[in-house]
Parts: structure tokens; C-alpha cells; sequence
């Protein structure tokens, strides 16, 4: 997960001066606080994390410590899938892509599913060391945050909301999700929403990621990645030179595309995050290629910039073929799309983030809403009702996508944390 935050939009009036259409089921904050948060099954399942703290602690580190690179979560998610069935899930299963997952039955279900997922997978290659290194309650170990604690919390909430015998209108789907990150290109959540046996009966979708709860995301920035690879004849440095070199082809076109002028708002960026390429020192070149990365809250404006990338790229190859000899061939260039997430967003007025909203206020945070790319992307840019929240109370993380990625395991905050974020996951599927 990366988030892009707009700048941050504090909620006016958090009580009573919350006023919604009747069109919308949401609730204002008084009426969620009422329902939700001072419901003798709410307290009871507030209780039940607390008394269940320590065991939530042990198995965010135990799902931590089983390795879940980029398209190897299987070993996780095999672990993950007992978890499920060990707290009262119904119909556990693995999909045909990796999504690990259970039922939690509502009592007037409409043939449609609410899916709550925090995503298996990490950023950190095969072979990275996972594990975890305490130092009072701050825990270090890489994921640890984004996301594999959320997965834990997934696992109380179901115990919590058993052991209060909390009711819900919805069919609940509890997920771990793969290819979130990086190279996994939202793969877990693609099958899910375009391929998957369910995938038209999903009626709104929940992410729960590492970081903190007051945020609300409910826009997706969308991003593409390439790999451009320039080609030409290569030879001896010395021996052959004179002929056209890929290497200052590349060069080029990373030096102009550098200056490529995107907005501020809606914000886009871009960047050249990996180069590789070539056979020694004394070669020119044979192929030399760069991996490219833009992003942007806006999909005409991704649009934009992907097409100025296009021609840059194009143009430092057509310059280098005019710069020096083409005798031996000339240099071509290959643009490969490595990755592409889509843009979205869910309205502020939507139903959705309006009851997230009145269930945060309500436990007292200050609301904000933001842009991420997570795994609301892909249901958001099919215009399916989706958010993604955290977990944690305030600074209780940090340090994301780093090897020394941490976690505070205090555990008064991040109690009142968690239960804000249950009460949001039942206000959304209508505790009754």
C-alpha cells in the first residue's frame, strides 16, 4: 500500500451537525454511537479484543514470520486459510488465484456480500529475513504493518463479534488477498471482481491496510508501469565505435522525461525507478532498459503523461539513430506495460463513506479523506462501493516498505483503534 494523501480535510462538526440526505442510509454520529458503539454486543466485543489482545499480538507475528513475497504467498496463505476456519468461518476456501477466505452469514442477506480483506502479499523479495525483533511494544520486522497485522485483526474481529453474539444484515466475507503490492499488479483483487464465482455478487468492499484510523480513503490513485528496453547491434567500445549506443539513447530520454511538467492538482507524478542492462565496460551495449512508474489521482491526466513518456522515449530513440552510425542496424525501442492499477473513487456523499465517517467520529477521531492505491482501486473503478481504513491508532507505525518497517503494540491505543474500526465494519454491514 502507498497512500497519496490530498491535503487533509477535517470534518466540520462531528456531531450532531452531520446531516445526510434521506437517500442514504448512513447514520449521523449520535444515532452510530447510540446503535453501535453503546450496544451491550458492541462493549461485549470491545471486551472480547481487549481480554484477547495478547493472542493478536502472537499471531500478527506468526503470519509476519511466514515469507509472502510478490506471487509466493501460498505458504501464508495456507496458514492463513486454518486461522479462518479455527474462528467460526464458514465455507473457508482458496480461490483459483490465492485469495484466502470465509463467510460470516448475515440474518437477512440479499444474495450479495460485503468483503472485508487486508492483503497477504509483502513488497520484500524471497530470501528477505522476517523476523520479528521487539523492543518493548514496538515490533520491527518487514510487513509487519502493511499488512499482515490487519490480517490478525481480521481474525479478532470474527472471535469478538461471535463471542458477543453480534448479529449483521449482510453476509460478511473475511479475505486475505494477494498481489497487492508492487509486481502483484491487484491480481487477487482482478480475479475476485472480473473472473471469480462471485464476482457479481459483491455489494461493497472494505480494505483494512497499516495504517492509521481517521482516514478514510475513498479515492484511487490510478498508476501505470513500463519497462523500456532500447536495442541496437552493440560492439566493441573502441573497435566499433562510431555506431549508435542504446546506453545514451536512455540516458536521454530519462534526462527529458525528467522535466516532463505534471499538475499539482490533481496531483500526478512519475518516476524511473529501476536500470539495467549491457555486457561489460568495454561493450556498447546490446540492450539497456529502465522501469518507469507514474501515478495520478486523475485518469485523463495519467493519460497524459503516459503519452508524453510514449514520445520521449520514441524521440530519444529516432536521435540517437540520427546522432551517430546505423551501419551495423539501428537502435529500436520496446515499450512493455509491467503494470497498470486503475484509477477510481467513491463519493463523499456515498452511503459507504458517510457511515465510516459517523462510526469514526463518533469513537472521536478526526476524519479526513484521502487518496491511496490499495486494493479499492479495482472495485472503485468498477463502480463498486468501496473505502479502505486503518487499524492502528495514531503513530502506531511506520517506517512502510522499509526492512526495518514497525509496529506499536501499545496496547490502549491501539485497543481503541481496533474497536473504532469494527465499529465501522458493522455499521456498514447494518448490526442489528
Amino acid at each position: 500500500m502507498i497512500h497519496s494523501y490530498r491535503a487533509a480535510a477535517p470534518l466540520l462538526a462531528l456531531g450532531l451537525a452531520f446531516t445526510f440526505s434521506t437517500a442514504f442510509a448512513a447514520e449521523a454520529p449520535s444515532a452510530i454511537a447510540s446503535r453501535v458503539l453503546a450496544s451491550p454486543a458492541f462493549k461485549a466485543a470491545s471486551q472480547h479484543i481487549d481480554k484477547e489482545f495478547d493472542r493478536y499480538v502472537a499471531e500478527g507475528i506468526k503470519l509476519t514470520e511466514i515469507p509472502a513475497p510478490p506471487f509466493k504467498e501460498a505458504v501464508r496463505a495456507k496458514a492463513y486459510e486454518q486461522m479462518l476456519k479455527d474462528a467460526g468461518l464458514t465455507d473457508v476456501q482458496t480461490d483459483a488465484e490465492g485469495n484466502t477466505f470465509g463467510i460470516r452469514k448475515g440474518t437477512h442477506p440479499d444474495g450479495k456480500y460485503v468483503v472485508v480483506a487486508a492483503h497477504l502479499d509483502t513488497v520484500f523479495p524471497e530470501g528477505t529475513d522476517v523476523k520479528v525483533k521487539r523492543d518493548g511494544n514496538k515490533l520491527n520486522a518487514p510487513g509487519i504493518s502493511d499488512d499482515t497485522f490487519s490480517l490478525a485483526a481480521l481474525l479478532s474481529f470474527v472471535r469478538a463479534m461471535d463471542a458477543a453474539k453480534i448479529k449483521t444484515r449482510d453476509d460478511i466475507i473475511f479475505m486475505g488477498d494477494v498481489g497487492e503490492e508492487g509486481p502483484g499488479d491487484l491480481r487477487g483483487m482482478r480475479y475476485l471482481f472480473t473472473k471469480s464465482p462471485i464476482k457479481d455478487k459483491i455489494k461493497s468492499f472494505i480494505s483494512v491496510e497499516g495504517g492509521a484510523i481517521g482516514a478514510v480513503d475513498n479515492g484511487g490513485v490510478g498508476s501505470r508501469r513500463y519497462r523500456v528496453t532500447f536495442n541496437a547491434p552493440g560492439g566493441h567500445s573502441y573497435g566499433a565505435f562510431g555506431l549508435v549506443n542504446p546506453m545514451y539513447a536512455l540516458g536521454q530520454a530519462a534526462a527529458v522525461f525528467s522535466h516532463t511538467e505534471v499538475p499539482e492538482t490533481p496531483k500526478t507524478t512519475f518516476g524511473i525507478g529501476v536500470i539495467g542492462g549491457g555486457t561489460s565496460v568495454n561493450s556498447i551495449p546490446t540492450s539497456v532498459w529502465m522501469e518507469i512508474d507514474m501515478r495520478s489521482e486523475s485518469p485523463e491526466e495519467l493519460n497524459k503523461v503516459e503519452a508524453k513518456m510514449f514520445k520521449i522515449m520514441n524521440d530519444a530513440g529516432d536521435g540517437e539513430n540520427k546522432a551517430r552510425s546505423i551501419k551495423e542496424g539501428k537502435v529500436t525501442v520496446d515499450i512493455k506495460k509491467i503494470g497498470d492499477r486503475p484509477a477510481g473513487n467513491t463519493a463523499e456523499k456515498s452511503e459507504i463513506v458517510q457511515t465510516a465517517t459517523a462510526a469514526m467520529a463518533a469513537g472521536g477521531y478526526k476524519v479526513h479523506y484521502s487518496f491511496g492505491s490499495t486494493d479499492s482501486n479495482l472495485p472503485m473503478s468498477l463502480g463498486i462501493p468501496a473505502i479502505t481504513i486503518g487499524k492502528n491508532g495514531p503513530n502506531q507505525n511506520g517506517r512502510a516498505h522499509a526492512l526495518d518497517e514497525w509496529i506499536d503494540v501499545t496496547k490502549g491505543p491501539m485497543l481503541k483503534a481496533m474497536t473504532s474500526c469494527l465499529s465501522v465494519i458493522l455499521a456498514i454491514t447494518g448490526m442489528e
